[in-house]
């Protein structure tokens, strides 16, 4: 992101959010702000489990998904509705904050992706229908004059061997 005129870094609070935060603003000689409101869905009793029983659970949590919406939970933890609402306040506060520059943000799986059908206007339903990469760019662009556009989506190409 070499290339990109950034004027503030923000990130999850959570280590390897902050370290890519933090090689992303090197070269723009940026401080990042560790934003705790970026950090991923709290899965409540889910948190820590097994890969074979949380995959279990989580699948129910799919299904239920489908019916209920962002009305669904991870028991002990967030619901979808919950959780888009503290993430898009954050980044309506960081819009806010740089409406005169760029920010970037280090993020997330479910942030990005709840972050991109809000913006769109999509329900949480749809989440499913965005494919959100490991260490991928996504950009939105806020503007006063239209709702928000989504002009780049888990983009990868910096990932490539040179």
């Amino acid at each position: 992101m070499r290339g990109f005129p950034l004027t503030a870094m923000y990130a999850s609070p959570l280590r390897r959010a902050m370290d890519t935060a933090a090689a992303v603003a090197g070269p723009h000689k940026l401080e990042v702000v560790s934003e705790p409101d970026l950090r991923e869905i709290h899965v409540g009793e889910m948190e820590g489990m097994p890969l074979d029983t949380f995959g279990q659970n989580f699948s129910q949590f799919l299904v239920d998904w489908q019916t209920k919406g962002d009305k669904v939970d991870f028991k002990g933890g967030e619901n979808l509705g919950q959780f888009r609402d503290r993430v898009w306040a954050t980044v309506q506060r960081i819009v806010e904050a740089n409406r005169d520059g760029s920010a970037a943000v280090v993020s997330h799986y479910f942030v990005t992706a709840t972050v991109v059908c809000t913006a769109l206007g999509m329900p949480l339903t749809h989440l499913v229908r965005v494919r959100i990469q490991p260490s991928s760019l996504t950009i939105l662009e806020f503007n006063e004059d239209h709702p928000p556009r989504l002009l780049l989506l888990s983009d990868i190409c910096h990932l490539k061997e040179q």
